[in-house]
């Protein structure tokens, strides 16, 4: 029923979610500009024009603060990104070296766009055991969605002769880690375009897609 006590905490509801989207925007900024240690709570505070307690408050510690920048960051990974989607493309491609192609483009775009957060993560994890699990959490997520990518093309196109799923999923994630990323097109400067090439030469040579039949 509306009344004016649920409009009312409709209005603080709202409010607390837009003051919780600054700070973590205010956060993210200073973060991927001056690193994790780097960034004090009062100078995201202050970035965001909110007192230290409201950030405490509406979101948590520093930690916590890097928790939801990385799912805010999550949320907004555009159309195409979500696990359910790679699947339905890969289970659509005409041919197992286009649905490999289809999932290198994925693999890459994923990883331009979390690099700049990702070496946030990395700085934190190596000082804060809290960040170190969110890191592990954040890999065995990965190696889930690799998993499933695995799966579709089992089912679609089969993979080569005595390559578990297990396999050709770690196969993936390693393949794919951001730690390749940052060092192949951040550190030496590689483009996008030639990363993604190496990335799905690289899963062809593993999962062997001229061995697909034909279907």
């Amino acid at each position: 029923m509306d009344t004016p006590r649920s409009r009312s905490q409709a209005r603080r509801d709202a409010h607390t979610a837009g003051t919780r989207a600054e700070i973590i925007e205010a956060a993210a900024a200073l973060m991927r500009e001056r690193g994790y240690v780097g960034t004090s709570i009062a100078a995201i505070a202050d970035h965001g024009g909110v007192a230290v307690q409201t950030i405490y408050n509406t979101v948590g510690s520093k930690a916590e603060v890097l928790a939801a920048v990385l799912a805010a960051a999550d949320q907004r990974s555009g159309p195409g990104r979500a696990v359910p989607e790679l699947v339905s493309r890969i289970t659509e491609a005409t041919s197992g070296a286009t649905a490999l192609e289809l999932l290198a483009g994925w693999l890459a775009d994923g990883n331009e766009r979390a690099a700049p957060i990702r070496r946030v993560l990395t700085e934190a994890a190596g000082i804060d055991p809290e960040i170190r699990e969110l890191e592990r959490s954040g890999a065995a997520r990965s190696l889930h969605a690799c998993s499933e990518a695995v799966e579709a093309l089992r089912s679609r196109f089969g993979l080569r002769a005595g390559l578990s799923d297990h396999e050709a999923a770690a196969s993936i994630w390693a393949l794919a880690h951001p730690q390749a990323f940052q060092t192949l097109v951040v550190d030496l400067g590689w483009s996008r375009e030639t990363y993604a090439d190496w990335l799905g030469a690289g899963l062809a040579g593993v999962l062997s897609p001229d061995r697909f039949p034909a279907r």
